[in-house]
């Protein structure tokens, strides 16, 4: 079945998050420098919806990726190295006609002035995607559908994809949405990135950071960035290195509390419907970044992860944290998170033991414990 004729019910699954959007062939450089000076690169790859279907696998989940490559070498890479993490890419559909994207980019942080992407990825088989040729029984096979407002940049056509898979409906999964503001993809594109703004208010849990925020929509601060996210029932906003806050509704009546001391202490307040507005802010942890490329991805997977896992909200985001970690202090995208129990351990500490956390290259391995890892 494609398209979403009418409401699609979903049968029971075995997925837990199913992670739709592009993903291309990366190239990294072999040295820092201009684009122009670099004399070699190495292959790897890269997706935001892709790197958080890798990472759930990673940690023990159930992921599924669906996407659109081209009948060539680096659809094939791409199809074989995402399977490899343990991801089910039985719903990656080829195009014969159109290529493989593919980028390239430097060293560099991408918040640096002097950070260079070159993207080839015009006309690529996922800018293709479209609600006629995406296989819909599969995309809302799973218990998370989990989406990126890069897919609605690529093409009118992939705009059109992503308001449909964020339209109400019977028996629609939890659908994630990292907001994922790439200004260079809205330019001359189908919509201005003010169309982000619509499609988070459609999602159950969306992902945003501040400065993206602002640059998009010309918002400023957390609470703010609620405000005109009223719908969704979870909204995180990313600090940088000030942590997340995280804003959820809950129905009137017990709930759990939070453990922790005043920093992550949920605070309550009224919202519409006799909802009651909980508000919990995490510190972020202190990293000796290798590489700053990949970490909200990964962050998203961690709180995605814990929620799969019923966890409070504060362990939701502290597993984010955690799983950005990992990422940043490796070169590339992507890479083996902790073990689930050594995160636990970390997410179990008490907020005095959080904040001496200092992490680095090599912090993932199993067999360090906490007291490890932390400062003198």
């Amino acid at each position: 079945m494609s398209g979403p004729a009418g409401g699609t019910a979903r049968a029971a699954t075995t997925t837990d998050v199913v992670c739709l959007g592009e993903s291309m062939v990366t190239f990294l450089p072999s040295q820092p420098g201009r684009l122009a000076d670099v004399p070699s690169f190495g292959r790897g790859i890269g997706g935001a919806e892709s790197n958080v279907a890798c990472a759930l696998a990673a940690a023990g989940h159930r992921a599924a990726w669906v996407g659109r490559v081209g009948a060539d070498g680096f659809g094939d890479h791409l199809v074989e190295t995402i399977g490899g993490y343990g991801v089910d890419t039985s719903a990656v559909r080829r195009d014969p006609v159109r290529p493989t994207g593919i980028y390239f980019r430097t060293a560099t942080d991408r918040g640096a002035g002097a950070h260079e992407v070159a993207y080839y990825r015009a006309g690529s088989a996922a800018s293709a995607m479209s609600p006629a040729n995406v296989p819909y029984e599969e995309v809302f096979a799973g218990r998370v559908l989990h989406l990126s407002g890069i897919t609605a940049a690529l093409s009118a056509d992939c705009l059109e994809l992503v308001r449909e898979l964020t339209a109400p409906r019977p028996g629609r999964p939890l659908v994630s949405f990292d907001v994922n503001h790439r200004p260079h993809l809205w330019r001359g594109g189908p919509a201005d990135a003010s169309v982000l703004l619509e499609l988070a208010r459609r999602c159950d849990l969306v992902f945003v950071g501040e400065d993206e925020a602002e640059e998009a929509w010309g918002i400023v601060g957390a609470e703010a960035i609620r405000a005109a996210l009223p719908e969704p029932g979870v909204v995180v906003v990313k600090r940088g290195s000030a942590g997340a806050t995280v804003f959820s509704g809950l129905r009137p009546g017990p709930r759990s509390s939070n453990a922790g001391g005043a920093e992550n202490t949920p605070a309550s307040r009224s919202r519409e419907g006799g909802e009651a507005e909980v508000v919990t802010q995490v510190p972020a942890l202190r990293v000796d970044v290798v590489a700053a490329v990949g970490a909200g991805d990964a962050f998203a997977a961690g709180f995605l992860s814990a929620t799969l896992r019923g966890l409070p909200v504060r362990d939701r985001v502290r597993h984010g944290h955690l799983m950005a970690a990992a990422v940043l202090t490796v070169p590339g995208d992507l890479t083996e998170p902790p073990a689930r129990d050594h995160a636990d351990r970390l997410v179990a500490l008490d907020d005095e033991a959080w904040g001496r956390l200092r992490l680095g290259p090599g912090w993932t391995a199993a067999d360090r414990a906490p007291e490890e890892v932390r400062t003198p």
